[in-house]
């Protein structure tokens, strides 16, 4: 088995109702990008016509799947904090590398989700509102910037 090389990554002042809202819009965008990926394999890929929703179906699969194991002590906190009505807490993860081209391309294909909900064509699900854009950003760019050698930036500094 090959030794995988882990790297600290910080995520400081993690505002709890703020991510809250994040982790409730991006289920219900999920949940309905799943749907469509669903009838979009079921179809053959005909019908719908875009491809977007079986793509970032498909990354946050390869996501939950191949770095899920890193952040389960994290993700516990992360409820914990929610349900224990805090204002903020700081997550520390220790992940590979790989984690940086991942979370890019997930934000990327978050931007990209939200330009077909402001399209509303094929979703239903409302486009993410600009503060839970920001929220995205420093969340997803902390492992982006961190894992290139950067210091942590927090929430209230950013």
């Amino acid at each position: 088995m090959t030794e995988v090389s882990l790297h600290e990554v910080r995520l400081l002042g993690v505002p709890m109702a703020l991510h809250a809202a994040a982790q409730e819009q991006s289920s219900e965008l999920l949940r309905e990008m799943y749907l469509i990926a669903q009838q979009l394999h079921a179809s053959g890929g005909e019908g719908i016509g875009e491809h977007l929703p079986v793509r970032l179906v498909e990354l946050v699969e390869a996501l939950t799947g191949e770095y899920s194991g890193w952040t389960v002590a994290q993700d516990r906190q992360l409820q914990d904090a929610v349900a224990s009505g805090v204002a903020a807490i700081d997550l520390v993860y220790q992940i590979p590398i790989g984690a940086s081209a991942a979370a890019a391309h997930l934000g990327g294909m978050l931007d990209e989700a939200d330009e077909y909900c402001r399209a509303g064509q094929h979703l239903l699900t409302l486009a993410t509102p600009p503060e839970l854009v920001r929220y995205r950003q420093w969340y997803l760019g902390e492992f982006v910037r961190q894992l290139a050698g950067e210091a942590a930036t927090p929430w209230s500094q950013y």
